[in-house]
C-alpha cells in the first residue's frame, strides 16, 4: 500500500497510510495471543496474525457478534497476499478449518453474520447450517460490478445471518430505515404511519433482507480506503445495532482494513479484529484514531438509516 504509486485527484478523500503513520500505528498492533492471554488485553484492539494461528488461543462464549468477511472463493490480491479459485468441496474444507471454532467464541445468545457473494454463497449455507442456526439471507444491492457481455453483471453480495441457538439477540427498532412516502394516506385527516418534514414526507419501516440502500465505498468518501474489498460502515452499522448490545463485543476474524473495528467503537461497542497484513491493520488503526473525532456514519443519523443517496 504506497499512496505516492497512484495519482489521486484533488477531491479525493481515500484514507492512506505514510511511512511515518505506519510505523507509529504498528506499535499498537497485538502480534501474539496465546491461552493466558486474558480478554482485557486484547478488547478494543487489532490483532495481527494468522487467524488459524490465533483462534484456538482466543478466550471461550466471549462474543456478542460475529462478523465475518472472509476471502471469496475468487481470485483476488490482498495487498500481495493472492487467492486462487478453487472448486466448492475445497473451499468448505477451508471453511472447516477455521468457521466451527469461530462458533466457540461466541455467547449462547451470539449471532453471525458470513458474507459472500453468488458463487460461493451455496457453500457459506451449509457451513452456516452445519455450526449454527439460519436465520435468514440478506441480499445487499452493492451496484458497482464488472459489466459482462456474456452474462448478467454482478452487483449483489449474499450476508448468511444465524445464531448460536434459539434465544439470540435482535433489536428491530434500531435499524428501521426512513423512507420517503410518495403517497401519504391519511386517517381522519392525519397522516397515517408517516410524518410530515421540511425536507418531504417519511415513514419509518421495518427493516428487510434486501438492501438497496447502501452504496459500495468509493473515492471521495471519507471511509474508503485501498482495500480491494472493503464493506461500507453503513451496511456494518446495521449488523452491529441489530445483534450486539451495547457494550457489547464484536468480533471481526478477517478485518481487512477495519471497518467492523471503526463502526463499533462509533456505536459504544467494544471489539477484537484480526488481521494478517500489517499495513490494514495500521489502516484499521489510523481510522479506529480518527472516529475518535468523527463519529457519524455516512446515510446513519438521528438513530436511523436513509435511504441511498436521501438524508444526512
Amino acid at each position: 500500500m504506497n499512496p505516492s504509486a497512484k495519482q489521486r485527484a484533488p477531491r479525493n478523500r481515500t484514507i492512506t497510510l505514510s511511512q511515518e503513520e505506519l510505523s507509529f500505528y504498528s506499535q499498537n498492533l497485538i502480534r501474539s495471543v496465546n491461552k493466558k492471554t486474558s480478554l482485557s488485553k486484547i478488547i478494543n484492539k487489532t490483532i495481527c496474525g494468522n487467524l488459524l494461528n490465533v483462534i484456538g488461543n482466543l478466550p471461550k462464549n466471549f462474543a456478542d457478534l460475529l462478523i465475518i468477511d472472509p476471502p471469496y472463493n475468487l481470485r483476488k490480491n490482498f495487498n500481495g497476499l493472492k487467492f486462487s479459485e478453487t472448486d466448492d468441496e475445497s473451499y468448505l474444507k477451508y471453511l472447516e478449518t477455521w468457521f466451527p471454532k469461530t462458533v466457540g467464541l461466541l455467547k449462547p445468545n451470539g449471532s453471525i453474520y458470513l458474507c459472500g457473494d453468488w458463487k460461493c454463497s451455496g457453500v457459506l449455507y451449509q457451513i452456516m447450517k452445519k455450526y449454527a442456526v439460519v436465520r435468514n439471507r440478506i441480499i445487499w444491492q452493492r451496484e458497482k460490478g464488472r459489466g459482462a457481455k456474456a452474462n448478467w453483471k454482478n452487483t449483489s453480495e449474499d450476508i448468511w445471518f444465524g445464531t448460536k441457538s434459539d434465544d439470540y439477540y435482535f433489536d428491530v427498532e434500531a435499524v428501521k430505515q426512513k423512507r420517503k412516502v410518495l403517497a401519504p394516506y391519511r386517517e381522519n385527516g392525519k397522516p397515517k404511519d408517516w410524518e410530515a418534514t421540511e425536507n418531504g414526507n417519511f415513514r419509518l419501516t421495518c427493516p428487510g433482507n434486501f438492501w438497496d440502500d447502501i452504496s459500495v465505498p468509493y473515492w471521495s468518501m471519507p471511509e474508503n480506503t485501498d482495500h480491494p474489498t472493503q464493506k461500507p460502515e453503513k451496511l456494518i452499522a446495521k449488523l452491529i445495532l441489530a445483534s450486539c448490545p451495547e457494550k457489547g463485543i464484536v468480533l471481526d476474524p478477517f478485518m481487512g482494513s477495519g471497518t467492523t473495528s471503526v463502526v463499533a467503537k462509533k456505536l459504544n461497542r467494544n471489539f477484537i479484529g484480526i488481521e494478517m497484513n500489517e499495513e490494514y491493520c495500521c489502516l484499521a488503526e489510523k481510522r479506529l484514531a480518527m472516529a475518535n473525532f468523527d463519529k457519524s456514519i455516512q446515510g446513519y443519523s438521528e438513530g436511523v438509516f436513509w435511504e441511498r443517496n436521501t438524508g444526512k
